[in-house]
């Protein structure tokens, strides 16, 4: 009868906790997701949309299944540099996060990075070899590229977001600068709001 009882009461209280714990979870995804602002939503999804059209790009097919040659989808030319611009940071991301772990570049306040002293010295053993093979002229354009390529995606932002302007770019690079700072691995170099820079743990 006692373990009739205790698993009727099993029966009733599993569904009951696992209903508390749904809407929990549900709660906490939507405060997360409430957390970010209009602008910062719009700004992640024409982003994302540009990294699924690069990767989309990446694996389409040159020719269908009859031979013939499939024609790419025609887009206007500050589309085409905007996925260009989504290449060319992915080609330099492992770069990057090695120049990031090395302190030689830092996230800076507008969405860009920061240029700092190549300092091979003191570089982590597994960046040893990659530390002294890496010269300042090839350092400096893949900075250079990454900038641009930054610049041009924050710039295709502004152009497909019609309540956003030109003079709309102050707080885009804000917006890009934080979720740039979101993403970069403890270790790196994050300049604030002030203006000063801070090692992030």
């Amino acid at each position: 009868m006692k373990s009739g009882l205790n698993l009727l009461l099993s029966l009733f209280l599993i569904p009951f906790f696992l209903t508390v714990w749904g809407c929990t979870l549900a709660k906490v995804d939507v405060d997360v997701v409430s957390e970010r602002t209009s602008l910062e939503n719009q700004v992640l999804g024409t982003y994302n949309a540009l990294d699924r059209e690069m990767l989309l790009l990446a694996s389409v097919r040159g020719v269908d299944a009859d031979g013939e040659i499939r024609q790419p989808p025609k887009h206007s030319r500050e589309h085409k540099d905007a996925v260009t611009a989504m290449q060319v940071l992915s080609f330099h991301e492992d770069d990057l996060i090695a120049f990031k772990r090395l302190g030689w570049v830092g996230e800076n306040n507008e969405g860009l990075l920061t240029d700092f002293a190549m300092d091979r010295e003191n570089s982590p053993e597994d960046l040893t070899d990659f530390a002294l093979r890496y010269g300042e002229e090839e350092f400096n354009a893949v900075v250079r590229e990454s900038n641009e390529a930054r610049d041009l995606i924050m710039t295709r932002v502004i152009e497909t977001n019609e309540n956003l302007t030109e003079a709309d770019m102050p707080q885009i690079r804000r917006i890009f600068a934080r979720l740039n700072a979101e993403k970069a691995a403890d270790g790196t170099r994050i300049q604030g709001e002030d203006g000063n820079w801070s090692v992030k743990n």
